[in-house]
């Protein structure tokens, strides 16, 4: 049963609602599906759950929001973020918003399954909006509950923090909390649904404000709401623009989202993530990583892996095409706004930045990758020639790259060289003498290349080792966990949040969880593909 209270002092969060007082909302008040016009939002209330456990948090989420452990541990906190309890100063919403979906036009689709809790300002004076996930239908649900199942949010949550922590722009996760409730979905869309345990998330970010929110207005040709809506997002978000005019402020604006959704996708790219589900409503104007759906990591070095079972025939939203993904969801967010500028030539200016900061960071990121402390002008190929040898056979990227730091610039015996990488292999008695000696020549260039590189090799060493991280969250990783928690145990998440604290770190009491995919879990349902099902 949802109770709502006024008087919450025993409750360590005062919330505001910026979004919902400054924006103008949805007038029909009943939570109906349906086209909501002329509003950025919908009042919506979460849908009270029976039975609420909390089987995590996030101590640095809760420390951003200035909540203790003690306090995370209150039943407040878990009554408060299974929306079974809602405060006096909370006005829940949900977003409205548009989006390109696997490149055509969506029209309205909006927080299905997330509402809002509202604002609440840290102790450093940064703004934190709190939302849940799976917390129940609302007008933007369309044929959907609006929940979501343990398997969905246990990787969600803690994919956000081991992000946070790999030093990924991300929004963040709060708590993950079992509903009590069975949820059923067909996880493989084959006609086969099944019960499963529900589940909320709470993810915390600065702004949830995507390239939908503008998409859906300017489709509309709300334009006046669409100014409006552009006007707050800076005036929040974007605090250090300013310009003589409001032109002037708005390509300002688009920039710096090209910029920070460059910088993002770089980070995707060093460490092997795939989104996995890239359209237009999944991308964050603040260059933050959310909605972590089919996700995964590189684990055989492919560039058209997609981890996402919708998109296997297609493999639009593979890691190799992420970028230029990116660049057309930006060129969405153009013709969105283009209306308020109408001067084509200056948006493509803007959009052009998108490119050259990938490219500028993307080469800066693949020479830390690989030790590289000078410049040379053959660098280049030498990091194309090894990207193309990776994908020759199923080489674990992660470990490839982070076993590369360990090579000796004073070794000069090829099998030695290829004994220091070998560990990534998945078949290595399944390579051929063709391979293995291109590989062994690859690395004697390498070597030679590190000689001329004024950096000995341990400070190399140290400097690679910041960039490959030793772990990931790999998605057998999270079928354990998910597993364990069905059977009642909890044990698994902790080990994995603390595992995730310190990616780059050895931890060799953890070694294990640095280890390629076992060939248990090729195959298995959760433990490589996943479907967009909840």
């Amino acid at each position: 049963m949802q109770t709502i209270v006024t008087d919450h002092s025993e409750v360590a969060l005062s919330f505001e609602n910026q979004f919902a007082n400054e924006l103008p909302g949805d007038q029909d008040m009943e939570n109906t599906r349906r086209q909501v016009i002329g509003a950025c939002y919908s009042l919506v209330a979460p849908t009270p759950v029976p039975a609420p456990a909390l089987v995590a948090y996030s101590k640095e989420a809760a420390a951003e929001l200035g909540l203790s452990e003690e306090e995370c541990r209150a039943p407040w906190f878990k009554d408060v973020f299974s929306g079974n309890l809602i405060l006096g100063d909370m006005k829940p919403y949900a977003m409205c918003y548009g989006g390109h979906q696997f490149g055509n036009w969506a029209g309205q689709l909006g927080d299905g399954r997330a509402i809002n809790l509202g604002e609440i300002v840290n102790a450093a004076n940064q703004r934190w909006t709190l939302q849940l996930k799976g917390a129940g239908p609302t007008p933007y649900s369309r044929s959907a509950d609006g929940l979501a199942v343990l398997r969905s949010s246990l990787r969600e949550f803690i994919c956000s923090e081991a992000m946070y922590h790999l030093g990924i722009p991300t929004t963040r996760a709060l708590s993950l909390i079992l509903t009590g409730d069975q949820v059923l979905r067909d996880m493989f869309y084959d006609g086969h649904p099944e019960l499963e345990p529900g589940a909320v998330v709470c993810r915390t970010s600065p702004s949830f404000i995507r390239f939908g929110n503008f998409e859906i207005l300017s489709s509309r040709k709300e334009y006046d709401l669409l100014e409006q809506l552009l006007r707050f997002t800076i005036k929040n978000d974007f605090p250090e623009i300013h310009g003589s005019s409001d032109v002037d402020r708005y390509l300002q604006w688009f920039t710096e989202v090209c910029r920070k959704t460059a910088q993002m996708i770089v980070h995707w790219m060093r460490v092997g993530f795939v989104h996995g589900v890239m359209n237009s409503d999944n991308m964050s104007v603040l260059g933050l990583t959310i909605d972590y759906g089919p996700y995964g990591w590189l684990e055989g070095y492919d560039p058209t892996w997609t981890p996402n079972t919708t998109d296997a025939q297609g493999r639009r939203y593979c890691y190799g095409n992420q970028p230029y993904m990116a660049q057309w969801n930006l060129m969405q967010l153009a013709n969105a706004i283009y209306p308020l500028i109408k001067e084509e030539k200056v948006l493509q200016e803007a959009l052009e930045s998108y490119r050259l900061t990938f490219q500028e960071e993307w080469q800066q990121t693949l020479r830390a990758k690989l030790g590289l402390h000078t410049d040379e002008k053959h660098d280049d190929q030498l990091i194309s020639s090894l990207l193309e040898l990776l994908t020759k056979t199923e080489t674990d990227m992660t470990i490839f790259f982070r076993d590369l730091a360990n090579v000796d610039v004073s070794e000069k015996d090829g099998d030695k060289l290829l004994h220091i990488v070998s560990e990534s292999f998945y078949s290595p008695d399944a390579i051929d003498d063709e391979h293995l000696s291109n590989l062994k020549s690859w690395l004697h260039l390498y070597r030679l290349r590190l000689l001329r590189n004024d950096l000995a090799d341990e400070q190399r060493k140290q400097k690679m080792n910041r960039v490959n991280p030793k772990y990931v969250f790999r998605n057998y990783l999270a079928q354990q966990a998910i597993d364990k928690v069905q059977e009642g145990d909890y044990s698994e998440v902790e080990e994995l949040l603390e595992l995730f604290r310190n990616p780059y770190d050895e931890q060799p009491e953890r070694h294990h969880c640095a280890a390629k995919r076992p060939e248990w879990a090729r195959n298995k349902p959760g433990c490589s593909m996943l479907s967009c099902s909840s």
